[in-house]
């Protein structure tokens, strides 16, 4: 009976630090695409970011070898980080074919986006200046948030999101 509790101790502890790695790991994801997003000199294409137990894997498209090396620069610093693998890939500005929107309808598609979300009906565009787009108001969690990024970034023309959401998590 002893050697039985004692395994079951073991064995629900094991099962508690696997679910933490697993929540940080997904903490550290979230937290390093909303930086890749949303820092300044940092113009990734569908970034993509993996993590195994605070090893993160960097994928996605960036304009120069500065961007390259701010992205992993910035993402190393979050929290938990051990490494980066900084997989991006340099795509010069010249090389992309991008159609540029106006202000306008730039806004009106980010508004669209995410009022077809239920989840980010508190969440609102306050500005938009050259394509760059300024998100506000309030989500309950860390993944709300990310999602209101990624849908702004999915409007054609938007360049780059910025973010006064307002999170619990934070």
């Amino acid at each position: 009976m002893k050697r039985m509790l004692i395994g079951l101790f073991v064995a629900g502890a094991f099962a508690a630090v696997s679910g933490r790695a697993y929540a940080n790991d997904s903490w550290i994801t979230t937290k390093a695409k909303l930086a890749l997003l949303t820092t300044d000199g940092i113009h990734v294409s569908a970034p993509n970011v993996d993590t195994v137990e605070g090893k993160v894997t960097l994928h996605g498209k960036v304009e120069s070898a500065a961007e390259k090396t701010k992205a992993a620069e910035t993402v190393q610093k979050i929290d938990g980080v051990k490494s980066v693998d900084n997989l991006l890939q340099v795509v010069p500005h010249e090389q992309k074919k991008m159609v540029d929107a106006n202000d306008s309808v730039i806004k009106d598609g980010v508004k669209a986006a995410l009022k077809a979300s239920a989840t980010l009906k508190d969440v609102d565009v306050a500005s938009v200046n050259k394509g760059v787009v300024l998100l506000s108001g309030k989500t309950t969690n860390l993944a709300e948030k990310l999602l209101a990024v990624e849908t702004a970034y999915k409007v054609k023309g938007v360049h780059r999101v910025a973010s006064e959401i307002e999170t619990p998590e934070m």
